[in-house]
């Protein structure tokens, strides 16, 4: 009957606190050019797929824009470091446009505002910490 306690407490102290802790993110992006098209946005928590948006992102979306801006949710996601990408879609072709150069067309936006030189952001500069139940961050629109 011991051993049976024993394990039965051990179960039970390990499902209470071996549980991954969890939080939401609430991303507030502004300054989309206008209302036409649809925000793509993604939540990467690994540097090789960031900014990229897709299947390889940790999570991401397609979402509707009024008064040229929009608020996206992303629940139930594992405390750790992130970052999040962003481009408008104004033109609902599905992809960001870019000149024969790469650069966009269309406007693009990352967490903590962070622009790239030569190339893309980096995850390092735009990554941040999601460490508590509910955490909220704003991007502008560049």
């Amino acid at each position: 009957m011991e051993k049976i306690l024993v394990i039965f407490l051990f179960l039970f102290a390990n499902s209470i606190f071996g549980e991954q802790q969890k939080g939401k993110l609430i991303i507030h992006i502004e300054g989309f050019k206008s209302n036409e098209g649809k925000a793509y946005v993604a939540l990467h928590n690994n540097p090789k797929s960031f900014p990229m948006i897709g299947d390889k992102a940790y999570s991401y979306g397609i979402y509707s824009i009024t008064n040229n801006q929009t608020t996206v949710e992303f629940d139930d996601i594992d405390y750790g470091e992130y970052a999040v990408s962003v481009f408008h879609d104004e033109n609902n072709d599905g992809k960001l446009n870019t000149n024969f150069l790469g650069i966009p067309k269309e406007s693009v936006g990352v967490s903590k505002n962070v622009k790239g030189r030569f190339g893309p952001p980096k995850f390092e500069d735009a990554k941040f910490n999601l460490n508590q139940s509910i955490k909220k961050i704003f991007i502008k629109m560049q």
